[in-house]
């Protein structure tokens, strides 16, 4: 039976951190389903086009190296009803800090009751990608920072035509 991984997240855009998950989950897993949460009431920079492409340029390549599969989708509903609707076992987090331990876990503890076969795993974040944030890379991006330490390259090049 195929090992299946779910990596939610709204990834807007492709953050170093948000690789940094996919090359450490990518060895635990056969498959790892990177899904971008789609919710009419926000807004995002990227569109889900946009950002499924990335999905694909940036963290294929980097399963791919661990003889794993990616697979880019969407969803629109619960995280764990989409990780059930992939076949998911296993439900893939990051973390940079503490805040988001306590967040994580009450999310992890929710998700179990309501889907008990998908079992949430924790992934540190490596020191150098523990301070980013999509939110602050969109910030620093929009009043013409440099973004090139917390991005792959490919994500400034399009951040900065974004910003242009």
């Amino acid at each position: 039976m195929p090992r299946i991984a779910f990596y939610p997240g709204s990834f807007d855009p492709i953050t170093n951190g948000h690789l940094d998950v996919v090359r450490n989950s990518a060895p635990l897993c056969d498959r790892l389903v990177v899904a971008i949460g789609v919710h009419p009431g926000k807004k995002p920079l990227f569109s889900t086009e946009e950002r499924l492409k990335m999905l694909h340029d940036v963290c294929g390549p980097v399963a791919a190296e661990a003889g794993c599969v990616l697979e880019a989708v969407t969803y629109d509903d619960l995280a764990v009803t989409a990780a059930r609707r992939h076949g998911a076992t296993i439900m893939v987090r990051g973390l940079r800090d503490g805040t988001d331990l306590d967040y994580e876990m009450q999310l992890a503890g929710m998700n179990g009751t309501m889907a008990p076969e998908v079992q949430t795993i924790f992934l540190p974040a490596s020191p150098a990608v523990r301070p980013i944030t999509a939110t602050l890379v969109r910030q620093i991006a929009g009043m013409g920072g440099d973004v090139s330490a917390f991005v792959p390259p490919q994500v400034a090049a399009q951040l900065k035509a974004k910003f242009a």
